[in-house]
Parts: structure tokens; sequence; C-alpha cells
């Protein structure tokens, strides 16, 4: 996620960084490589101009050249600037309805079908709520086809009507459905369209009329760049929408678009895409996303992502394990899949602090963990909760059986036996000793 842009920002500021001397040319020498790495990125001329005449002008008033740390404090001053340029503060979304009804709109091809899904999905898992997903796209069966399948995936029913091709009936039909059937959120599909298609533009107008929805939400492609800031401020002029999705933001993505969009239509990111997994949706904070921009990782996303897999009874029940050395693999492969769980393996270690730009050449496959299950699968029960009675012909076995070498079967009894070790440290009174263990490994 913005890769190519950490990198270039890094390098920007790394004199900076640096303890060397500090002066009014090389902040503005600084800050010339930062407008060129924002402009790289895809953001508008003038929004990169304004930013870095802004960062100059704090950082002049704040004298941060007489500072103990100038460095730090400019690194901080290009963040909290990157934070109000993409929106300042979190904002949700407006559910005061009864229903709640939000309209999605946007071009084609922007992931608008499959991201209700997600939406839908995020509002039944994480705010407890019965939405309903409405297919509004009359001019593709493909559309209407491709929102039944996203909907039987997350269990979320479908409202469509065969032959119908008008779209404010259909929408309209929808809501009494809804409220007959005790939905409370109402999510309407409509179909992809050109911001220059003036008939299309029309259409949708008149649905967002007839509806009056709590929000409307414009959901364009992070990929396209600088075109997406521009194709949002004409549907924004039409529509004047409440807020932005931007979707697949795990690609090659510049960030251009998430860096400017804000302001320029002046409405906010409400939520990101982050994969193709149904689960794969995040609400957007800006100062978070400032921090994984500027290589410092996003540590309350992390946390907030593992408190959701985490399991209070399940937790006990390990403690126990772990103080009786009783921890087997059984309890190994669970761990596992409850970090499968919190997302895709890439963007998880682009959370970790240092970690993105250390691993930046790394291809970090979702599949990490299947030579390891293999493994796991391939032995008897015995093994699994009791690893030390695997010898040497058991080894053979496990490995021929996952389709591994033994070699890989040793590394990971060997991973596996630190790892307890770890965990019982952290159990008993060695828990300082340990943290000073990870202090060190830095």
């Amino acid at each position: 996620m913005f890769d190519s842009l950490s990198d270039k920002l890094d390098k920007a500021l790394h004199v900076l960084k640096g303890h060397g001397s500090i002066t009014e040319v090389n902040v503005a020498e600084t800050l010339k490589e930062v407008r060129r790495a924002l402009l790289d990125a895809d953001v508008n001329f003038k929004i990169a101009k304004e930013f870095t005449n802004t960062v100059k002008e704090k950082a002049l008033g704040q004298n941060v050249l007489t500072t103990l740390q100038p460095g730090q404090l400019m690194v901080k001053l290009v963040k909290d600037e990157l934070t109000e340029l993409m929106g300042g503060d979190a904002e949700g979304l407006n559910l005061s309805g009864n229903p709640s009804i939000i309209l999605m709109s946007g071009l084609q091809g922007s992931g608008k079908t499959t991201f209700s899904g997600k939406l839908a999905n995020f509002l039944k898992t994480k705010k407890s709520k019965k939405p309903l997903l409405v297919a509004c796209d009359v001019y593709r069966p493909a559309a209407i086809n491709q929102l039944h399948v996203v909907g039987d995936q997350v269990g979320v029913e479908v409202y469509s009507e065969e032959g119908n091709m008008n779209p404010v009936e259909i929408a309209q039909n929808a809501i009494a459905h809804a409220k007959q059937n005790g939905h409370n959120v109402i999510i309407v599909d409509t179909a992809g369209r050109l911001a220059v298609d003036e008939e299309m533009m029309t259409e949708i107008a008149n649905v967002h009329k007839a509806i009056d929805p709590q929000e409307t939400l414009f959901v364009v492609d992070a990929m396209t760049g600088q075109d997406a800031v521009n194709t949002a401020k004409a549907f924004n002029d039409r529509l004047n929408f409440e807020g932005v999705v931007l979707t697949k933001l795990d690609g090659d993505t510049r960030g251009g678009a998430a860096i400017s969009i804000k302001s320029v239509v002046n409405k906010p990111i409400k939520f990101i895409g982050t994969g193709e997994k149904m689960d794969a949706i995040d609400v957007f904070y800006p100062s978070r996303m400032a921090d994984r921009i500027l290589g410092m990782g996003d540590v309350v996303s992390l946390v907030e992502r593992a408190q959701e897999q985490f399991d209070e009874e399940e937790a006990r029940k390990l403690q126990k394990k772990i103080a009786k050395n009783q921890f087997g693999f059984d309890d190994f492969i669970k761990q596992i899949q409850q970090v499968k769980k919190m997302g895709s393996m890439k963007d998880l270690v682009g959370m970790i602090p240092g970690a993105g730009k250390a691993m930046k050449d790394v291809d970090i496959d979702d599949d990490a963990f299947k030579h390891i299950e293999a493994i796991i699968h391939s032995m008897t029960p015995d093994e699994r909760s009791t690893p030390a009675v695997i010898n040497g012909s058991r080894k053979k076995r496990i490995a021929k059986g996952s389709g591994t070498s033994v070699q890989q079967v040793n590394q990971l009894l060997k991973q596996f036996d630190q790892m307890s070790k770890m965990m019982k440290m952290m159990q008993g009174g060695g828990g300082r000793k340990m943290m000073q263990m990870m202090g060190k490994m830095k």
C-alpha cells in the first residue's frame, strides 16, 4: 500500500531524520523532494505545492531549526499535514434512518458491486444490522447475478426484480420490502456510469431524489489516481454525496486519490477496500494512513484486528496449557487460523512499524502458512499433542505425507520449541526479561 510514495518520502526526509546540520536551505530542498514525491504519486500540483508551503511555514514558525530533534519534528509536521489533507478525523456512516438507506454510486469497474457486499457484511458482523442489498443495475444481467453471488457469500438477502427496467421503482419497492421484513439498512447498488453520460447521471439523480438516502457513497478505484479525483468532483456536483470509498488499495496504488480527493470535493473518505475477500474492508482513519505512508506502521489497527479474533475463553484455556507445558501443535494451528482471519499477510506486515520498509522487496504470500499446516496435518494426534515423541523415522513419514522435506520438519519443530519456551517465560516472572530481549532485537 503506497510503497513507492513511502519510499520516496523516506528518502526525501532522510537528511532531516539524521543528526547532521539542519538549515533553512536543506529544509527547503527536502520539501522540494517531498513535493516531487507527491507529484509522482499523482497528487494535483496545486495541492502538492500548498502542502509543502504549509509545512515550511509551520516549520519556520515553530523554530524547528533550533530544536533538539529538528528532524523528528519535521517528520511530525509532514505527518500532521498529511492527516489534515486526508480529512483529519475518521467519519462514520449516518445510520439514523428506519430503515437507513445507503446509495452506491461510481464508475464502471470501480468495484462498487463487490464493495456493496463487503459493506453489507461489515454492517451485519460489526454493527449487528440486518442489511438488504438491492440490485438496481438494470442494464447488465451479470451485475444482478454478481450481487446475488456476493449476497450468498455474506449471508445477506438480495432484492431484485426480473424484467423491471426502472431503477426508481425497484428501489422504492425494495424499501417497502425491507420495512415488511425487518431490514434496518438498505444498500442500493446502481449501474456503473461515466460522468460524461448525461442520461445515466440523470437516472441516478432521480433514484437519489426518490429514496432520499441517509448516505450516498461514491466508490472509486484508488489505482486511477488523479482521474479518480476529477471524476469524484463531477459526481459530487450532481449528487452531493456524503463520502468516498477507495477500492483496490492493496494494488500498486500511487496514492494520489487518497491524499487529494478530500481537498477537491470536501467530502471524507469513509471506507477503503484492502483485498478481494469479503471482510477486506476498513474504516478510513487519516492519521493511521499518514503513519503508514511515512513508514510508521499502524499498530492501532493491528491491535483492533487481533482483538476481533480474540476469544477470552480460548485464551484462558491456552494460558493453562502453557503453564502446564501442554501447548501442542493443535493449539498452534488454532493461532495460525486466527492470524489468517486478520487479513492479508502483506497488509498485516505493513501495520508493523519499520517492517513494511524492511520487507518491501519480499513477496509475502497469503499461503505463507501452507507448508506449516501441511506438516502439522500429517502428524498423528499423539505427535501434535506431544511433539517430543517425534523421532527420525516419524519425521521422514511426516515430511513425505506433507510434501515437504525432513529439513523443513526439523525447522518447524525447532521454531515451535523456541516459541513454547518464550511463551512459558512470559507466563512466569520473565515478562520484563522477555521485553528486554525484544528491545535488543530491534
